[in-house]
């Protein structure tokens, strides 16, 4: 019976170094999965770091985006009103042109009706030269 009572404490042994065994597999595993939390939780605040950074670039890009667009009408008008204003010098230009052909066009009649004038300056003078050798 000595050998039964040896061999049972064996036994029991062999049971607890197995549960042993398997305990320290399950603190491995469970270290692996802290580990493994800790990285997925460092993972997720750099991926939150990262959104929040994009939003605000986003919320940038959309500011600059709105800005670009008021520049963008303002300019619009601003070349309309250019626009406007060419075709209003234009039409001044085309009117002064107008003016001037026609002033350069009254120049040979304003010449010719000068030489007309001393013409009849002429003839009344002659006119008075007979009327004063008449009435002598």
């Amino acid at each position: 019976m000595a050998k039964t009572a040896v061999a049972s404490p064996s036994v029991d042994l062999e049971a607890i170094d197995r549960l042993e065994q398997k305990l320290k597999q399950l603190v491995a595993v469970l270290d692996r999965t802290r580990a493994d939390s800790a990285r997925t939780a460092d993972e997720l605040a750099r991926t939150r770091a990262e959104s929040a950074r994009a939003t605000e670039e986003l919320t940038r890009t959309r500011a600059e985006g709105t800005r670009a667009a008021e520049e963008l009408t303002r300019t619009r008008g601003e070349y309309q009103r250019a626009a406007d204003e060419n075709t209003k010098l234009r039409a001044e230009i085309d009117l002064a042109r107008a003016r001037i052909a026609e002033a350069e066009g009254a120049g040979p009649e304003l010449n010719a009706l000068r030489q007309e004038r001393q013409q009849i300056r002429g003839r009344v003078d002659d006119m008075l030269k007979q009327i004063e050798a008449l009435n002598l």
